[in-house]
């Protein structure tokens, strides 16, 4: 049990640093942008997927 609350201890100090330091809001936009490119991405290989298959 100790073991686990050093773990969430240490996840919980590493989330405030990036809280703190503004790095959180920055990388939930990289992500957001990444998540549309590759939903797009998704999105085109389907429907060449099935061109290509007859």
């Amino acid at each position: 049990m100790l073991g686990w609350t050093l773990m969430f201890f240490f996840l919980a100090i590493v989330a405030a640093i990036f809280g703190f330091l503004g790095i959180a809001s920055t990388l939930a936009s990289i992500a957001k942008v990444l998540f549309i490119i590759f939903v797009v991405l998704f999105i085109a290989s389907l429907i060449l997927g099935r061109r290509r298959t007859m």
